[in-house]
Formats: structure tokens, sequence, C-alpha cells
């Protein structure tokens, strides 16, 4: 058998003088972790990236050149965008040099189809007590549609929403005129969940009047299905709005209300809207100045997240993986330098939906721009562009911190102008 070649990475390493035990040593991880690394399956997260650099004496470009090299291309059967690593808590990072080919060089014509199903999801809700004529399918039939809905706006796959969801509201409109009581509230909450979906895409997108007409159609929808879990998911959706004008104290009242009307915590689902409702008041707590009404709040999502495993309830990501995303969310609200570091220790496992593990990044790069890290936050955007393309490159953080990474960098290199160009900062 011969020797198998160095990847370019493990070159890097052996002209540095080191074992892969002794880098593992110096840069303060696994050996294991340098294995992944040097085999292409796994990248070095952002905040590990300078150390790796200065260890193997390259520049942070060099070093982004050796990982595109040393990258392993995504298996397919996982799907092109990312390729999840399988050890638990690590994501895979490809350099964003490697990258095209992927989704995210896909994101503007998938904006097009978006926009192009606006009016016909408008169409779809201006009928939805008089719907059009169609095949009907009974709710229970319809509920893997709900669910195939419901992941594609988890991971973040707008353009396949917006082909399906107006013929989906359309016939669940009809399917919750048939049947008896029972089936009607069953339609009822399906479309309360087929709404949020679409929602996902409006509120993204910048249609904030859909939007809030989404949420008010899926008040009613929820009430209709007698659901408090479905009525408290509506409370955390209905946030959007209250941060998209400003009114936190009202946003902050939404959610203590819907919290406290919620059943008794009895079963994981109750347990996790109670802590999800919560972990998102700390959001508002946060933004809004408020640090000590955001402990108590991240208290009681910890006391829910004990009892709950990660998982999706109610179409909202709750558990522990989900309430560290918010807690680095809100230090970075109230910027707060040693709860950024504390929470940016960790790392979003890929099991994770694309959404939450790119709104990770997200704040990640708005922490690191906090601290100064101007080559951090850059990288974290990539990252956050390779979790979820078309959720990064809608976001509006997304381009605020381009903007600013823009402003302070007198000859800004390659990479940050194309990934300004993708979305479309200034």
């Amino acid at each position: 058998m011969g020797v198998r070649a160095l990847t370019p990475l493990a070159a890097a390493r052996e002209t540095a003088g080191y074992t892969q035990e002794t880098l593992a040593v110096a840069v303060k991880v696994e050996r294991t972790t340098i294995g992944r690394w040097e085999r292409g399956v796994q990248s070095p997260q952002p905040w590990q990236r300078r150390g790796l650099a200065g260890v193997l004496q390259v520049s942070l470009d060099e070093l982004d050149d050796l990982l595109r090299r040393t990258a392993r291309r995504p298996d397919t059967a996982i799907g092109p965008a990312v390729a999840a690593v399988r050890a638990p808590a690590n994501v895979e990072l490809v350099p964003a040099t490697s990258i095209s080919g992927d989704a995210s060089d896909h994101a503007p014509a998938e904006v097009n189809v978006i926009h192009a199903a606006i009016p016909r999801l408008r169409r779809a809700l201006d009928r939805l007590d008089l719907p059009d004529d169609g095949p009907t399918r009974t709710a229970a039939n319809l509920h893997g549609d709900i669910i195939r809905a419901s992941d594609d706006r988890l991971q973040s796959r707008y353009g396949h929403l917006a082909r399906r969801l107006p013929d989906l509201i359309a016939e669940l409109a009809r399917a919750g005129q048939l049947g008896d009581a029972t089936d009607r509230r069953h339609a009822a909450a399906l479309l309360t969940l087929a709404l949020r979906a679409a929602d996902g895409i409006a509120f993204k997108f910048g249609y904030l009047d859909l939007s809030a007409r989404l949420i008010d159609l899926m008040r009613s929808a929820a009430q209709l299905a007698e659901d408090p879990l479905l009525v408290a998911a509506v409370a955390y959706v209905r946030t959007e709005t209250f941060f998209a004008t400003g009114d936190l104290d009202t946003a902050a009242r939404a959610l203590e209300l819907a919290a406290d009307h919620l059943p008794a915590l009895g079963t994981a689902s109750s347990s996790a809207a109670f802590g999800a409702l919560h972990m998102r008041a700390a959001v508002v707590a946060g933004r809004a100045g408020k640090p000590d009404r955001a402990a108590d709040h991240l208290r009681e999502a910890r006391r829910a997240a004990t009892v709950v495993p990660e998982g999706i309830y109610q179409g909202t990501a709750f558990g522990p993986a989900s309430l560290r995303i918010h807690e680095l969310a809100v230090a970075v609200e109230l910027r707060d330098p040693l709860g950024i570091e504390r929470a940016a220790a960790w790392q979003p496992p890929a099991e994770l939906p694309a959404e939450r593990r790119s709104h990770y990044f997200i704040d990640l790069a708005r922490a690191q721009l906090t601290l100064g890290r101007h080559e951090d936050a850059y990288l974290c955007l990539q990252t956050a562009r390779q979790a979820a393309p078309e959720h990064a490159r809608t976001h509006p953080q997304v381009r605020q911190s381009l903007s600013t990474l823009l402003r302070t960098h007198t000859a800004p290199s390659s990479g940050l102008l194309d990934l300004a160009a993708w979305a479309r900062a200034r």
C-alpha cells in the first residue's frame, strides 16, 4: 500500500514542525479535531483561525487558501449547500472561496421566485373563506405537507416554500370547510403552521404589511384550533411585529401574558412553549437594555430546557442548544463582553435547523464587531452564509455588519467585497 499524500493543511503543519498532538496542544483542541481539519471534513471555527494561523506562521489569507485546498466537497446525499459534521457540537465550515456552485450562488434566482409568488400568496389569503375549487385531501392527509413546509422554513429553503404555499393554503382552506368539528379544528391547526411558514418568507423579504396580516390570520386560526400551545407559538412569532415598530414594552407584555396562560407544564410540548416564550422575552429585554429582566427570562427558559430535549415544538425550535443561541443574542443586545465570551465559547450542533445556526453566526459576527475583531466577524458571516444562504442574504443584520466592515477597512479583501456584493451591502 502506498503512502497517502499529505493534504495541504497537514503539509503546512509538518513544515511548521508540529505533530498532530503538539499542534492540538498549541491551539487548544483535541488531536482528533486536528485530524478532521486535515482530512477536510471539518474546518476551524472563525474564532480558532487566528491562533491556528499564528502557530503555523501563515497569514489568515494563506490559511484560508490551505483550508480551501484541503476541504472535501460536501456529500451529495446531504445536500450541496451544507455538509453536516457528524461529531456533536461542531459545524463544518467550508471556506468561502470553495463554495461556488452551491445554493448560495443560486440565491438571486430563488429571490426572484419568492417575489413572483407573493401575489399568488396574497390571493390565497384573500380567499380563505371562499377558496377556489380544487382537489381537497383530508386534514390528516395534509399533515405531511405541513411537516415539509415547516422543515423548509426552518432549513431556510424559502424558494421551495414560495412555490408550494399558495396552493397548500388554498387546499387547507377547503379542508377547513369539510368534515366534523374535530376535522375542522385539525385543519385550522395545520393552517396556522402553513401561515407561519408563509410569514417566514414575508417578514424576511420585507413584506411587513403581509407579515402583519399573516400573524393576525395565524391568531384566528390558532383560536379555531382550540390549541393553547399554537396560540403560544403565534405569540412567539408576533414579536416580529413589535421588533419592526420598536414597541418593545408591548412585545414583552405579550410574551409574558402568553407564558402565564399556558396550561400546566406536564408535557414536553408545554414546557417547550413556556421556555421558547421566555427565551424570546429575554432577547426583547436585552434589546430594551434591561439586563435584570433578561436574566430572569433566561432563568425560566433554562428551567424548561432542563426537561425538554432539543426539537421542534409547534414549529419552534427549543431545547438546550436553542437556548444557548438566545443567550448569545441577549449578550450581544446588552453589549456584555463577558456574556459574549461565555456564549461564543460554544458551537451550535450541526443537527440544529439551518436557520437557527445561521442566526447564531450572524449574532456572533455582531459580537465580534463589538469586541473589535473584524476578521472574526467576517468569517462568522461567511459561516452564516454557508449554513443558510437564503436566510443570511436577506437578514438586515448581515448587511449592517458588512457595511461596518466596509467602512472600517481602507483596503477590503476580495472576499469581503464579494460577500458584500452578494448580500447587497454598502
